[in-house]
């Protein structure tokens, strides 16, 4: 389901370490003005005082009343059942908090939690990346449909959601889809957030430039001096998405490979696409080295880059044929290219996990009404 046209109404937060921004969502749209407070990330008191009074006032400005509570918070934690673990960031939560519990103890309404690489990759799958193919495989007369889906969101993280076919993959301890923690190819004793990330981009430029971290200009400036639009070392900044997109590129290559799906990319870094996406992709359509030194492709399937119009055309239009029934005069359709799309977000990342974060809330409601 989409439920875009769904009338109930479910309130949000889009929690950060300095400000929490409390909204509401009918019909996979925003419908209340936002309000920011701040977090108080090492008080619990006067955190919970934001986060109850937020919601308090989100709450007082709409016409119906909300069936549910449904926001990202950063993990660890136990999101199924609410409660928070040992933030780094967020001192307060050290120790555990009944975060969830305790909000439906105060506005008597369930509460659903998730982080926002799951909710994002919800939102994706529902209303966003993967209905965008579908539909476009659908108007070029193609039979093939996609129904999995690789969420990623590359930016001060790395982080990563899973949908199949129509359901959010959370594992045993609301932990599955943690790319972060996927070895790091270019440095293997780290992880691959190391080399997939902000700091990741700022630290390669500055180590190809001679200059310290601390003076390293933003992604986006990185960007635009790789582009020509800003004055810098243009060779170091293409270099620096390049790294990037090599280590983010391999981590995908091995969430994929357990997949099977197309692979959707939004966060900070999502902008600079045109120059880290071709290298990305190149990565996933590399080969292993046997021993016997032949080559094997990297993954079984064709990744093909979405937003080159030559290639979006290719992986649109199927090559199937008709291959004949052995022992009778039947025939079948065959295609035999399996292939993977991969592109970026064409509805915003903070929109689809805002989706995200409604759907799944509608979700599970409608999961409980069918097992009455």
């Amino acid at each position: 389901m989409t439920y875009a046209s769904d009338k109930r109404t479910v309130l949000t937060l889009d929690a950060g370490g300095t400000n929490l921004v409390f909204t509401a969502m009918r019909g996979n749209e925003q419908i209340a003005d936002e309000i920011t407070l701040p977090t108080h990330g090492d008080d619990l008191d006067k955190c919970m005082a934001s986060v109850f009074d937020g919601f308090e006032r989100v709450k007082s400005t709409l016409k119906d009343k909300p069936v549910a509570i449904s926001f990202a918070f950063p993990g660890p934690a136990d999101y199924p059942n609410g409660i928070i673990g040992d933030l780094p960031n967020l001192r307060a939560f050290r120790g555990g908090v009944a975060l969830g519990p305790a909000l439906e103890e105060k506005f008597g309404l369930p509460v659903f939690i998730n982080n926002d690489g799951d909710l994002y990759a919800y939102g994706e799958a529902i209303a966003g990346f993967l209905p965008y193919v579908n539909e476009m495989l659908e108007e070029a007369g193609s039979h093939k449909r996609y129904r999995n889906l690789l969420g990623l969101t590359l930016g001060t993280g790395f982080g990563a959601g899973i949908v199949s076919d129509g359901r959010l993959f959370i594992g045993d301890n609301a932990d599955a889809a943690e790319i972060w923690l996927v070895r790091n190819k270019l440095n293997p004793a780290m992880n691959a957030e190391e080399n997939a990330s902000i700091r990741a981009v700022r630290r390669t430029y500055a180590h190809e430039t001679g200059i310290e971290f601390e003076k390293s200009p933003t992604p986006k400036e990185i960007y635009e001096i790789a582009v020509a639009k800003k004055k810098g070392h243009i060779p170091a900044a293409i270099k620096a998405f390049q790294e990037m997109a090599e280590a983010a590129g391999d981590a995908i290559s091995n969430a994929i490979t357990l997949i099977d799906g197309l692979v959707v990319i939004g966060g900070g870094l999502a902008g600079a696409a045109d120059i880290f996406l071709p290298y990305l992709v190149n990565e996933m359509n590399s080969y292993f080295v046997g021993p016997d030194g032949n080559h094997l492709r990297r993954l079984s399937s064709k990744v093909y880059n979405l937003e080159v119009e030559s290639e979006l055309k290719t992986f649109l239009h199927s090559k199937t044929k008709e291959i004949s029934v052995y022992g009778t005069s039947k025939k079948v359709k065959y295609d035999p290219e399996m292939r993977i799309g991969v592109g970026i977000s064409k509805v915003g990342t903070s929109r689809a996990i805002s989706i995200g974060a409604y759907a799944f809330a509608l979700s599970m409601l409608d999961a409980v009404d069918q097992r009455k």
